[in-house]
């Protein structure tokens, strides 16, 4: 069954692909807004309600053939409250879906978080990644911001019903 899913998909596809071959080119750069991302960067926490210090890296990259930004990280170190994963890992990747549209991403992580995101640049070397609100449980907020030669980055969350979104956590880095 999942294998004719997948045939579908592709066959689905190579027929948009082939009716249409200059779609994803004639959108221009879609990562040009994003370039500011691309490389590898140290993080150290700074503070949030997660509650734990740790550092390590992250590096963004262009992939299949420049038709993904995939966010790899590393941890270096890590001390944390009880309840916080020091062994965490996760993968982020940024498309574009279909091309020429806006913008997306989706999160992956090792206790089985996979959370989908709209992506914007509201100002020039800034991605702010939001989850749909329409979602059940909280909403979720990723934002990289460049500024004086360091990347900081946040991870918040909205709680249903509450207005504001309150900080996990918060990590900054120059580029390595």
């Amino acid at each position: 069954m999942i294998k004719q899913v997948v045939a579908g998909l592709l066959l689905h596809g190579m027929s948009i692909w082939a009716q249409n071959p200059s779609a994803a080119s004639s959108a221009g750069d879609p990562w040009k807004s994003l370039q500011f991302l691309v490389g590898t960067w140290e993080a150290k926490t700074q503070g949030g309600s997660a509650g734990a210090a740790s550092s390590g890296t992250y590096t963004f990259q262009l992939e299949l053939r420049s038709h993904v930004l995939a966010r790899h990280s590393t941890n270096s170190g890590c001390k944390g409250p009880a309840d916080f994963d020091c062994e965490h890992g996760d993968l982020l990747y940024v498309y574009e879906e279909p091309a020429g549209r806006a913008l997306k991403a989706i999160y992956f992580d090792n206790e089985g978080h996979v959370i989908n995101y709209e992506v914007t640049t509201p100002a020039p070397n800034t991605a702010v990644l939001l989850s749909p609100a329409s979602q059940p449980g909280p909403q979720f907020r990723l934002v990289y911001e460049f500024k004086e030669r360091i990347m900081h980055g946040k991870f918040e969350m909205r709680m249903p019903g509450q207005p504001d979104f309150k900080s996990y956590l918060d990590w900054s880095g120059r580029k390595k």
